[in-house]
């Protein structure tokens, strides 16, 4: 028995080394998050209070700005950054655009009350010549913070489309080569558009089915925020669906192994599972990481999710999210097709 389980085990092992290509995504992938990882994250201790600013000039006039461990965020829409005030994921936000300056605090923080008295009585570390403090005009706002849970379910629900969209094609298609079921679909009247519509519809299905049990099955555990239209999260999460199921097709269109085929996908969903707001805002990250999350889908997911669960956005308002996520569906999938064999 147990020299068929080695004589088994044994050509397992070198199976998977002689795949050169599924041995290098596993011994390559982990270096690339550590680099990812380290170019994301800045290094030192973190700032002890995040302080929005709202225009340019005079900030060096406001002492609370050039203190060490206060980590300025430049905000460019009012609105937006008065709701992070309200909840407490801004401590303060410097306006420097109106006449006079002024700044908003949440009475709720601990933090806003401390970052204010700061801002009103700090020395801080700004140079003779930069003169006397503005005169700054006090903004009160009020709101609770939002729950963790609150702000990364969104994100999660997202996550768990990406991966059954990209696994429950880009996986699946690839084992379909390598067992030989393409090679016998390519025999019948079958024509490869008709094979990836079925498999876009069928997935799509299984997708949006599986978000609304785990939305559910939220609903029952936790008290889940919905502010919003339940119509425009379910075009949100079906336009986010057929945005992934694409990518995933692209992936399947011509690889033959199922570990060369882990290994891009994970390649793909790792940028997008660090990069597009998930787990954490990407205010403080770095400058590259901020520019190159526009341009993953899963960030547009995210956005538009959290607008309607958490900021009580209608179909209207998430109309341009669905916009960039249907034409990422469709230059996708027009890429997909045009690069799909059977063998």
């Amino acid at each position: 028995m147990w020299h068929r389980i080695l004589a088994v085990l044994v050509a397992r092992n070198r199976e998977f080394y002689r795949d050169r290509a599924g041995l290098g995504w596993n011994v390559v992938m982990p270096l690339v998050i550590v680099v990812a990882l380290a170019a994301i994250f800045r290094a030192g201790p973190e700032p002890v209070f995040k302080v929005g600013v709202l225009g340019e000039g005079g900030a060096a006039s406001l002492p609370l700005l050039t203190l060490e461990h206060v980590e300025q965020v430049a905000v460019s829409d009012p609105a937006a950054a008065r709701a992070k005030v309200e909840r407490h994921q801004l401590d303060l936000v410097v306006d420097l655009t109106s006449e006079p300056p002024g700044y908003w605090v949440n009475d709720d923080s601990p933090n806003g009350y401390l970052a204010e008295r700061l801002l009103l009585g700090g020395q801080g570390d700004a140079p003779a010549e930069a003169g006397p403090a503005l005169e700054v005009e006090r903004r009160a706002v009020s709101g609770a913070a939002v729950r963790y849970i609150d702000w990364v379910l969104p994100g999660v629900l997202a996550l768990n489309l990406m991966f059954s969209s990209l696994w429950g094609v880009g996986w699946v298609i690839v084992r379909y080569r390598k067992n030989g079921v393409l090679r016998r679909l390519s025999a019948t009247p079958l024509r490869a558009a008709e094979f990836l519509v079925a498999q876009v519809l069928s997935r799509l299905l299984v997708v949006l089915g599986s978000t609304l049990v785990v939305y559910l099955g939220a609903s029952v555990l936790i008290d889940v925020p919905m502010h919003g239209s339940y119509l425009a999260l379910a075009l949100v999460f079906a336009c986010g669906a057929l945005a992934m199921i694409s990518l995933g097709l692209i992936v399947a269109a011509r690889l033959r192994t199922e570990e060369l085929a882990d290994g891009v996908l994970n390649l793909l969903v790792w940028p997008m599972m660090l990069l597009s707001g998930v787990w954490f805002s990407l205010e403080g990250t770095s400058a590259l990481a901020q520019a190159v999350a526009p341009l993953l889908p899963l960030t547009h997911v995210v956005d538009a999710a959290r607008a309607v669960m958490i900021d009580g956005a209608g179909v209207v308002t998430v109309l341009p999210e669905l916009g960039i996520l249907l034409a990422f569906a469709a230059a996708l999938l027009a890429i997909a097709a045009r690069l799909f064999r059977w063998e």
